[in-house]
């Protein structure tokens, strides 16, 4: 066999993933925030990228795509779909793109609120923020650090305060145990147990603790409430935990009302002092598609409305006619640079397009197949895959899946994700129609909910009344189900029902 160069000529086929194609299906799983954050970057990265600050004024009416006329920077707008397309989904499962009326232009003169003189003084000159007169509320540490100042005079003992406050979680016990930190800091175990003793009393009182018992009983004691017997509980909060009242009484030496009286004083307690000082205020989901009713008077037919969000679609423009007017005054180099960032923004306008349409294709689809549940509630909620939903809009599981992802729908029974609508399939008795696993889950927490202290049902019996529904379901499967529910065992909820008031 001989060994020597030669020349073949070969075909095949390859997917090579371009920096654009990589940007769209980035674009395509971000959620609203990350997509804003990464138009921000790119408007400061790209200068024929300009931010559409039209049509400012809430809900405004907007034309329609074939009736907008060309304004005096040529654009390549993403907010188009925003300002055009509606979707009507009616009992027949058409979609009908509404269009709407021209408005005015909330930036010309003399028009909106305020337009005009005499109408009251003039802010343009003061340069404060709002930011300015919110209240600016003192941190966990410096409120503990505070206190440290005015209740210790000694230095030795402030610095052994300072050292604690350091060490503190989140939820304010401490990170170690004393023993670690005099061996740490080189001092006497004496003396951290006397700083840490009293710190345990600064506010939020339970500070500083080595364990819940701990927290607990310097929070009784600060109340005047710690006893012999309260404390006999505290040593026995496994007990507790499993609702074992009986053993309780019995080592606490106390009746089913005293008992009944320290729970209720144990439960006004705060387990964790420090993690609600500095908690941050939860953040609004804001969802990317809104459903409501259709105005449609035939309550058979029935109907929905569904449109993309305007306030999660970025909105920006790319100025054609600056990148027209300085070109012929540009270099090579600079021309090169111009037409490779008129590439990138007329890509990324075409990403954005693409991806609020696939987004509105995608959440049709869903609010056609689980009609039943907008409509009557989750007890009507069908099993659903990613398949479904890619073969009816002719789109790859994946491309569903980065779709769905992170992705909310505002509707009359709440705000959900996506994700939400895709449920595996639970089988019915005698072949019927298989059920959806979150529908049966909440059929799971209702009989619970309903259920009657001196009635308790079991797992078994669980099963035993879901089959007699029609779903035919495992004992395990009802068990994982209401593990995941978080709801107790029945031993623990007959327990619990039973508890002395």
């Amino acid at each position: 066999m001989a060994l020597g160069p030669r020349l073949d000529l070969r075909q095949s086929q390859s997917l090579v993933m371009t920096p654009q194609l990589r940007q769209a299906i980035k674009l395509l799983q971000f959620n609203n925030l990350e997509v804003s954050a990464f138009v921000e970057e790119e408007l400061e990265r790209n200068p024929l990228l300009e931010r559409d600050e039209r049509d400012d004024l809430p809900n405004p009416e907007r034309a329609a795509l074939d009736q907008q006329g060309t304004s005096q920077v040529e654009t390549g707008d993403c907010s188009d779909i925003l300002r055009g397309d509606e979707l009507m989904l009616a009992g027949s499962g058409r979609l009908d793109q509404v269009d709407h009326a021209e408005t005015y232009d909330p930036g010309s003169p003399g028009d909106g609120p305020g337009a005009g003189s005499g109408r009251g003084p003039a802010f343009d000159d003061d340069e404060r923020s709002i930011d300015d007169f919110a209240e600016h509320r003192v941190s966990l540490r410096d409120h503990l650090g505070e206190q440290l100042r005015l209740s210790f005079h000694d230095r030795r003992e402030r610095l052994i305060g300072a050292h604690l406050i350091a060490m503190l979680e989140p939820s304010g016990r401490l990170s170690a145990p004393p023993a670690a930190l005099a061996k740490a800091m080189g001092c006497d175990l004496a003396e951290i147990e006397a700083v840490r003793s009293r710190m345990m009393r600064f506010d939020p009182v339970g500070m500083f603790a080595q364990d819940l018992r701990e927290c607990l009983a310097v929070q009784l004691m600060d109340l005047n409430r710690y006893d012999p017997a309260i404390a006999a509980l505290l040593d026995n909060l496994e007990l507790l935990a499993r609702r074992d009242l009986k053993r309780l009484m019995q080592i606490c030496e106390v009746d089913a009302a005293d008992m009944a009286e320290m729970i209720a004083e144990i439960r006004k307690l705060d387990p964790k002092p420090g993690a609600n000082w500095e908690s941050s205020p939860l953040i609004p989901v804001v969802p990317e598609v809104i459903l409501r009713p259709a105005p449609i008077k035939d309550d058979d037919l029935g109907g929905w409305v569904l449109e993309l969000n305007p306030e999660t679609m970025p909105r920006v423009l790319v100025n054609q006619k600056f990148s027209a007017r300085v070109l012929p005054r540009c270099s090579r180099e600079e021309k090169s640079f111009l037409a490779e960032k008129l590439q990138n923004a007329n890509w990324l306008v075409k990403s954005l397009q693409q991806r609020a349409q696939t987004i509105l294709k995608v959440s049709a689809e869903i609010v056609r197949q689980q009609e039943g549940f907008f409509r009557d509630g989750v007890g009507y909620l069908r099993p659903l895959i990613l398949r479904d939903i890619a073969d009816a809009v002719e789109m790859h599981e994946s491309t569903v899946s980065r779709v769905t992802s992170g992705k909310y729908i505002a509707t009359p029974r709440g705000i959900f994700e996506l994700k939400y609508f895709f449920t595996t399939a639970i089988a019915a008795t005698g072949g019927g129609e298989l059920h959806s696993a979150e529908s049966v889950r909440h059929r799971i927490r209702d009989m619970v909910a309903r259920e009657q202290a001196d009635a308790i049902l079991s797992d078994d019996a669980i099963v035993a009344a879901l089959r007699s529904e029609g779903v035919d379901i495992a004992r395990r499967t009802v068990a994982k189900y209401r593990d995941a529910l978080r709801i107790p065992s029945s031993v623990q909820r007959k327990r619990e029902k039973a508890e002395p008031v």
